[in-house]
């Protein structure tokens, strides 16, 4: 019986769950993809061809068991489907959603290798688990008992709550620590809506409070409450901070009113869509409605820039890149998401300068590709006389993040850092070089995905339950 559901890919063509149209979508902060059917998603899910190897598994950050929760989905056995599929993730309706899929699991599919169309896992993967949230198949975090060794975790982002999750399934007491008014970090004001609605992250850190995770926020450390606190009201901490800090171009006219940073752009935008009271989106400072915007940048970050500007009502909105469409760092289905909304990409191209007090244009140096680096990719090159002005009354600059200097901002001795600025933490136990501390997601590997802030987190409180039961060895020694 199994195998009549599967193994389709030969008779099945591959298929995506209804896309809304750009005109529909434009309108508004929604989700652009419908849910699939339960027989649509039992039909593409029978696609999977069940191989002995699964690429899609092991290109997987949290090694999910696809072809099995495949399996069951084609056969209908959805509870068990979903039941599979978190056992490796904290949140698999978030990664369904907004895990550039073409760079990971289905982008190593053999069926797709081979022609034939990859299986839509993070479709499937979306729709099981809003099943199990709608069918109530999501039960409380139970634990085995609760402990009294308690864990600090600095950072409510995916890589902080992961940790947290694992951790009350242990029994452990855990405190979390965020800045922000909201739990959830760059998933809640940094991800639009329309990839990722915000009651999807609202219900998962409803389950954690309910599951006893105890959240503070507004809470700084350094400012609001000191390291030295923070380390002895724990027996262990976790640092999972995400990085914040952006990156920053250095050309003529840089400071002009008008040019933005990525983070504080979309922030506005997402504390509007909560309904917040942002004085600097109704002031048009960090609003393009009615403007010709800019995006300087071609990674994930820059994408939601240029997708939000088009909601917002901008009268052109342009993305300057300095290699071309092969070479860019964000998710090809991210670029074909915005050309059909309206965005208009400017490949090999690069600023280097800006005009006005209040910016007027954008000064842009033409790029070809040269020979490759030390990483193996082109090197841009600038194409002499070829310079030009694009017009622009809003730049945003979507050039990634960097770390902040944590040690410095709160006061701690003895924080090893790398050269880049992260927290040297072991890639394994996710040890720092305090006793008892540790570090996970982007404020160790760097600006990264939240399915690897997801693993980091985990195996950071599988490193955590290792110290307690050795030092509970010790102790009854």
């Amino acid at each position: 019986m199994a195998k009549e559901k599967m193994l389709k890919f030969t008779t099945i063509q591959r298929s995506m769950p209804d896309k809304r149209t750009a005109d529909d979508r434009k309108a508004d902060f929604d989700e652009i993809y419908a849910e699939f059917s339960d027989e649509k998603a039992g039909e593409q899910a029978g696609r999977c061809s069940q191989c002995g190897v699964p690429y899609c598994q092991s290109h997987c950050p949290v090694n999910h068991n696809i072809p099995d929760w495949l399996r069951l989905t084609a056969e209908g056995r959805l509870e068990e489907a979903y039941f599979l599929a978190q056992e490796n993730n904290t949140f698999p309706e978030v990664c369904g959603r907004i895990c550039p899929q073409d760079r990971l699991c289905e982008g190593n599919c053999v069926i797709e290798q081979s022609g034939h169309g990859t299986v839509t896992i993070g479709a499937v993967e979306k729709y099981i688990t809003d099943t199990a949230w709608e069918q109530g198949w999501v039960k409380p975090i139970t634990n085995r008992g609760e402990r009294r060794e308690s864990v600090g975790i600095i950072g409510a982002g995916p890589g902080g709550l992961a940790a947290a999750h694992m951790l009350r399934l242990e029994g452990v007491q855990v405190t979390v620590y965020d800045r922000y008014d909201r739990a959830g970090g760059l998933m809640v004001y940094g991800i639009p809506g329309f990839k990722l609605e915000k009651d999807v992250i609202e219900r998962r850190v409803k389950w954690l409070e309910e599951g006893g995770v105890t959240f503070r926020m507004n809470c700084n450390v350094g400012t609001d409450i000191s390291w030295d606190e923070v380390r002895g009201a724990h027996d262990a901490v976790l640092i999972a901070t995400g990085v914040y800090k952006s990156r920053d171009l250095q050309a003529p006219g840089i400071g002009a009113r008008g040019i933005v940073r990525a983070i504080d752009y979309l922030t506005a935008s997402n504390r509007k869509s909560f309904g917040d009271d942002v004085p600097e989106f109704d002031s048009g400072e960090l609003n393009a409605e009615g403007k010709k915007v800019v995006v300087i940048g071609g990674g994930d970050t820059a994408m939601d820039c240029l997708r939000t500007a088009i909601r917002q009502g901008a009268t052109s909105v342009k993305c300057l890149y300095r290699r071309d469409r092969t070479n860019m760092p964000g998710s090809q289905r991210e670029v074909q998401n915005a050309e059909e909304e309206g965005v208009e990409f400017v490949w090999l191209s690069a600023p280097k300068g800006f005009t006005g007090e209040d910016v007027e244009g954008v000064m842009v140096s033409r790029m070809r590709l040269g020979q490759p680096d030390a990483t193996g990719r082109q090197v841009p090159e600038i194409i002499e006389g070829s310079d030009y002005v694009e017009e622009a009354d809003l730049v945003i600059k979507a050039l990634g993040f960097e770390p902040e200097e944590l040690a410095k901002l709160w006061g701690v001795d003895g924080l090893e850092v790398t050269r880049w600025g992260t927290v040297l933490a072991d890639f394994r136990t996710h040890e720092t070089s305090l006793p008892g501390v540790y570090a996970c997601g982007d404020i160790q590997r760097g600006a990264s995905l939240v399915v690897w802030a997801i693993r980091d987190g985990r195996e950071a409180a599988q490193a955590i339950m290792a110290q307690f039961a050795g030092a509970s060895a010790v102790a009854a020694e």
